[in-house]
Formats: C-alpha cells, structure tokens, sequence
C-alpha cells in the first residue's frame, strides 16, 4: 500500500476517467492509423436532412433571388433613375448618400446593391473604376454578388435602429476599406431608426469619409427627418406598370420552360400591383400548383381567391336590383366560406370603384388583367347603373365598414344591415333624377306664403341627412321684389359695417356682434352697444368714417332699444328663409321622397355678407321721407306746374 512521506496510508487511486464524460470519438485517422471504432458511450450524430434541390441536384432558389437584377440594364420601370445615375458616373459625380424610396418590392436594395458593384468594380483586367456597367466577373463583383465583401455591408435599421449601433457604425468607418474601393453602407428600412439614432448619423451623413457612400432604403419617406433627406439625393422608384411586368414574367416563364397562358400571368402581373418581388413570389407558387404543368388562368384565379370577386359581382347585383333576400343569401354562402364580413364589404367597395371607372374609361372592359365575371358581367353592370347611383353606393360602404369595424358590434349584422340598406335605397331615385322629374311635370309655384322677401332672388335650399345616405338639393326659383337704385356710399348701419370689413377686422367684429344701431342720418350716426363691447368704439367710427368719406361724423352713444345686431338679423332672415324654402313644392317632393332629410341652408345670390337683402330707401331707419301717397302741404293749389 503506498504511504505518504510520514508514513502515512494514501487512499486508493480512483481510475482517470471516473465521473468524467466519455472522450470525444476521433474524427479521421489517428497518430498510429485507422481511427479507433466509437465507443457505446458517444454514437455518432444522426445524418442531416438533405436540402432541397432540384431535378438538376442544385439547390433551389425562389425566382425572386434567381433573376434579382445585376445591373442597371436588368432594372425594369425605372427609366428616370437608371439615366441620373449612368449620367452620375459617366461624369464622375456619384453622392456620398443615396435615399431610395418606394413601395415594396420595387428594388430599392437592389439598386444599393448595383451601385455598390458599380463603385468598386475593378473589370475584368482588374485596372478599371467606377462604371455604370459592373463586369459582375471581377473579384469585387463576385464578392458582392456573393454577400460576403467585407467592405458592403447591409443593415437592418429596424433592428438597429438605436444610438449604440450608430455609435459602433461611425467607429468602423475609421477605418480604410479592407478590400474594395469603397465602403459602402446599406440600411434597410432607415425610417424605423429612432430620432437619437438620426441625429448619430446627421454629422457622418453630412461629411462622411471620402471612400464611404451610404445607401439609406425606405418604404415610408414621410417619416424621415428632413435633415437627413437634405444630405441626401433621392430617388423615388415608381410601381412598375402591368404591361412590363407581363412581359418581363413571360421571359421568365420562356427561361424556366414552363408554358403559361397570357391572361394568367396578365392575373398576376394585376395582383402583384407594380411590385416586381411580389409578382414573382405569385408567379413561383403558381408554378409550384401547376405540378410541372402550365400556369393556366383558372388555376390563378383559384390560387389568388379571385372566384370571391364573382360572388362580390352578384352581390352587386342583387343589390342594385333591390333584392335584399337574394343579397342576404350570397352574404351566408361567403359566411359559410369564412369570409370576413368586412371582406365582404371591402370587395363590393372595390367594385363600385371598378364599375365607376368602366363608366369614365370604357377600355377597361377589355383589359385582360380583369377577371372574365369582372370584364362580361361587370362591364352590364355598368352600362345599367350611373355615376349617381355608384356615387351614392360608395358612400353608404364606406360607411358601413366603419359600423362593421366598431368595437362590441357584431361584424356580420352590421354588414347585413349595411347590405338592406343599399338594396332599400336602389329603388329611390337620385337626387338630380328627382329633380329632373318634378322639373318635368312642371309643377307650379304656390301661392300666397311662397312669395319672397323684398329684396330677395332666386334660392337654393338645400336638403341632407336623409335615411337614403345622401343629400338632396332643389332649385326654387322666387319672382324677385325691383330693388331701390344703389343708395350713397354710407346710406345705413350696414354701409359703414361694410367699410370696416376686410379693413379692420376687430372692428368689424365689434360692428357686427356688439352694436345695436339706433338711426343713420347724413353727418350722424346713434347707436347702442353691448357690455363687451370697446370702449373707444365711438371714436373708432368716427375715425373710419373721417378715412373713408372725407367728412367728420358724429357718433352719439344712445338709450334707445334700435335694432338687433347685424348678426341677429342675419339669423332671424336665415329662419325666414328656411320657412319659405319650405313652402316649395320642389323642395317639398324631396323631403317626402327622402324620410329625415333636412334642409341645411337656403343660399340667395342677392344676399350681402350679412346674409340680408339690399337695403331699401324706404326701409332706412334714417331717412325722413314723405309716403308717396302723402298730400303736399304749404303749397297753393293754383300754382301751376310752370310756376
């Protein structure tokens, strides 16, 4: 038994690999040969799942990836931005910081990506600068095409979108670019950065190395500090139009050998709307569904939930033809679908939108992008119905998807009850269509209580808020009273009222709101004033007057009761008005045709600021005129008329 050096028993050795973990199985052959067969303890790790491949055995790539541009020729709908930026380096007058905007899948990366080739492309004898045209063979294109040059790098700024990712970004910018000419950062989403975060980058933005450019991408231009946007050029990269994303998915279609018909790819280049990625990401699921088959245009309008848009054209129908127990029927089969009733709304409100613009543009019945219910069926519905009738359709959906979306409303009565609605008002005639009848049947004008005030001419009520959902408007025309010839310039309160307007606004406020006029004689004018109203407001009339006329006037403050304020008096004409408006037998066919309408304002041309009619001589409280039926008094009875 060993012993320590006092002599001392030692305890048993343990083994060396007791409580330890078996050793790792050896990889490869060892320092005297074969590796060691692996031990019970340590199996080797189940195999990987192989990747995805394709009949070739390469891996498969979406078709977003496989035909992503490569250089400014492949970038389709962007004409403008393609020929500033070939210009910009034809002339050697590339910007420090780019800002490219735009909806989704337009190519916004991409073009950062392009230019970053285009500013470090070496071409293929490795001696050239930057070029619009990358050789996409050299070792900086291949790297960047790769998404491994360490001098490109591409930010998410919507998870690096605070200060301390600013604050590292500007330290690595100390440094030379390792590889490439430039270093060039991309940040994605800039506009999800926080303002902390903008104003780290504002400086660097602003004066950036020589050998760094910025490309800043974003979906919501609005929300960028304009600080930053004046640091940079930017360009706005449009939807690309339907007719070149067609094409350009045909050519996919013809380098995939895989056949597709015209109007299903017409479908998707429709649903992709003006987005390149997402009309391909349609087109790839298509070609998945077609099984090796082709693309056909029924297959598409299954895949994109386009047989919903027929079911939304019945519903139209029905609608319009005023059959509520039909509209209510469709609206069960799309419930049984699982359709949203506010899907279901939002669908009939893209139509009226397609059939209003089938009413102005009659080509765009025959656009092949239109689904075959849309284009036949659609295309009946709108020679039937009229912009009015549409009009009016629109307003009541919007309206219904607001009550739909309330919180504590059952979505699919509310869509119900919007639906009874629209199939109620489709027998009403239009407001222009009631008129025109009535106007037709030449109704006469009552007599006695329909006869205007002095002063008045024609008038126009004006009637809204019905249970129909629109506003109804009449015409009346009223036999106007011969008005008194034009009075001098200061004639009565309302003329010195209407020196001050647009003049002298506080006083014309307090001429109108807090002053009741007493009497208005040449020279002379009495009044009353309300509590509020200035103290110096005497001599303020005084001095318009002196400004306007030349002649000093008398202003005298009086105990007298005179008459309301310009403002009541416009109010009390206002209800005389409605009262009379509403003794019209035009107006009074629209109320009764429209239940709850309401007349909202009665507006007469001959009406001045004040909303009262001229003034008349024998109506100025001021003037002293004999009755035209008065007898001369003082004057001999023979006197002839010579004399």
């Amino acid at each position: 038994m060993a012993s320590d050096i006092f002599g001392n028993p030692l305890p048993p050795e343990a083994p060396e690999d007791e409580g330890l973990p078996p050793p790792p199985p050896q990889e490869g052959p060892g320092l005297f040969g074969e590796p060691d067969p692996p031990t019970a303890a340590a199996p080797p790790p189940p195999p990987a799942p192989p990747a995805p491949v394709a009949a070739s055995g390469t891996p498969y790539r979406v078709l977003a990836r496989k035909y992503r541009p490569q250089n400014f020729a492949d970038l389709i709908g962007q004409e403008a931005l393609v020929r500033t930026l070939r210009n910009a380096f034809a002339q050697g007058r590339v910007h420090h910081a780019f800002m490219l905007t735009g909806v989704r899948g337009v190519g916004k990366t991409t073009t950062a990506r392009i230019i970053a080739r285009a500013l470090n492309c070496i071409g293929t004898d490795g001696k050239g600068g930057p070029t619009p045209d990358p050789c996409g063979v050299c070792a900086e294109c291949r790297a960047i095409l790769a998404d491994r040059h360490p001098d490109v790098q591409e930010l998410d700024a919507a998870s690096n979108n605070g200060i301390d990712d600013v604050r590292e970004l500007r330290e690595r910018l100390r440094f030379r670019p390792a590889q490439g000419r430039f270093k060039v950062i991309i940040l994605d989403e800039v506009h999800m950065m926080s303002t902390a975060a903008f104003n780290a980058l504002l400086k660097t933005l602003e004066e950036p190395p020589p050998d760094v450019k910025f490309m800043l991408a974003t979906t919501e231009l609005r929300k960028v500090p304009t600080t930053i946007l004046s640091r940079c050029q930017t360009f706005h990269l449009r939807r690309v139009p339907q007719d070149q994303l067609l094409g350009h998915f045909q050519r996919i279609c013809g380098l995939e050998e895989v056949p597709a018909e015209a109007e299903a790819l017409a479908m998707v280049a429709r649903a992709a709307d003006g987005s390149v990625r997402d009309g391909l990401s349609i087109l790839d699921q298509a070609i998945a569904m077609a099984g090796g088959g082709g693309v056909t245009a029924e297959a598409v309008v299954d895949m994109l939930g386009l047989a919903e848009r027929g079911l939304a054209v019945s519903l139209m129908e029905a609608l319009m033809a005023g059959d509520a127990a039909a509209a209510l029927a469709l609206s069960e089969q799309a419930h049984a679908r699982g359709t949203d009733p506010g899907v279901v709304l939002s669908d009939l409100l893209e139509l009226t939108h397609l059939l209003s613009r089938m009413k102005s543009v009659p080509a765009l019945r025959k656009d092949p992008a239109l689904p075959e219910a849309e284009r036949v069926r659609g295309a009946q519905l709108a020679d039937r119905l009229s912009i009015p009738v549409l009009a009016r359709c629109w307003q009541m959906l919007l309206k219904g998807m607001q009550e739909v979306a309330q919180d504590g409303v059952d979505r699919r009565a509310a869509a119900e009850m919007v639906l009874i609605r629209i199939a109620h008002v489709a027998e009403l005639p239009t407001p222009g269509d009631l008129v025109r009848r009535l106007t037709e049947q030449g109704v006469s004008a009552p007599a006695g209580p329909a006869a205007p005030p002095p002063g008045g001419g024609g008038l126009r009520a004006i009637a809204g808020g019905g249970a129909g959902g629109g506003a109804a408007v009449a015409v009346a025309q009223a036999v106007a009273a011969p008005v008194e010839a034009v009075a001098p310039v200061v004639a009565s309160y309302r003329d010195i009222a209407a020196l001050a307007h647009g003049r002298k606004p506080m006083l014309h406020a307090h001429l109108v709101h807090s002053v009741h006029p007493v009497k208005v004689t040449p020279g002379r004018v009495e009044i009353r004033t309300k509590p509020d109203a200035p103290r110096d407001l005497a001599q303020q009339i005084t001095a318009l007057l002196l400004e306007f006329t030349g002649t000093r006037w008398t202003v005298a403050l009086s105990n007298a009761e005179g008459e309301p304020t310009l403002a009541d008096q416009g109010r009390a004409a206002e209800q005389d008005r409605r009262a009379l408006a509403r003794t019209h037998p035009l107006v009074q066919a629209v109320l009764e045709a429209f239940p709850g309408a309401t007349i909202e304002a009665v507006r007469d041309a001959s009406l001045d600021n004040y909303g009262l009619p001229p003034p008349s001589i024998d109506s100025d409280p001021g003037r002293d005129f004999a009755p035209p039926d008065a007898e001369p008094v003082g004057l001999d009875d023979d006197i002839s008329p010579e004399d």
